[in-house]
């Protein structure tokens, strides 16, 4: 008799599940891929029937994330319409949200050392993800003239950068690392005090 991994019902996305826990609990350089395996009921040969090695495995669940996070970018830059300013907000404090809501998916976008260049499906998806900030930010800066509009490119990598940081230090429960105002709200205001600094908010907003 086969063992019962092989007529898994669909193997592998319940490997990328698993390990999307494993990462949660151990990191994704914390488990290996026969943990994997066990967490999803399988022998360890049959990981390999649909993953080259462990990082195909969470690249492939960096994938999943950013097809995820791009839906959830583009609603929040949607509800934000027709202001730019609402939608560019939005998108920041989705990006916590996102974070919050699914950190298997983002510890393996953002802090595997997966390359998003890794394969062109997930190149692909990083940069839709990428280019719903970029263009809130073009749509933020469209009052200044092109002489002196900072490029969408530069300020949205910025503000990317920043919630990032936020993310990490404040937003997950870091030790030690506590802060006595909400991720949003520090998000929000950096996100002030920084578009403020490049002329694209009046200074008594």
């Amino acid at each position: 008799m086969p063992k019962r991994g092989y007529h898994h019902g669909n193997l592998r996305q319940a490997l990328v599940d698993a390990a999307l826990v494993l990462i949660e609990e151990k990191g994704p350089a914390g488990f290996t891929l026969s943990e994997a395996a066990k967490r999803a009921g399988v022998t360890p040969a049959a990981v390999y029937r649909h993953f080259d090695g462990r990082e195909d495995l969470i690249a492939e669940a960096a994938r999943q994330g950013y097809e995820m996070f791009c839906e959830v970018m583009e609603r929040a830059y949607q509800s934000g319409q027709p202001s730019a300013l609402a939608a560019f907000e939005a998108t920041g404090r989705a990006y916590l949200a996102f974070a919050r809501e699914h950190p298997g998916h983002y510890i393996s976008m953002f802090e595997s050392g997966v390359a998003v260049n890794r394969s062109p499906e997930l190149a692909q998806v990083a940069h839709r993800a990428w280019s719903v900030l970029e263009r809130a930010a073009d749509d933020l800066a469209q009052h200044i003239p092109a002489d002196r509009r900072p490029p969408g490119s530069m300020f949205s990598a910025h503000i990317w950068a920043m919630s990032h940081g936020v993310v990490e230090l404040f937003a997950r429960n870091s030790p030690g690392n506590r802060s006595p105002y909400p991720p949003e709200d520090l998000l929000e205001t950096g996100i002030g005090v920084y578009l403020r600094g490049l002329g694209l908010l009046p200074p008594d907003i």
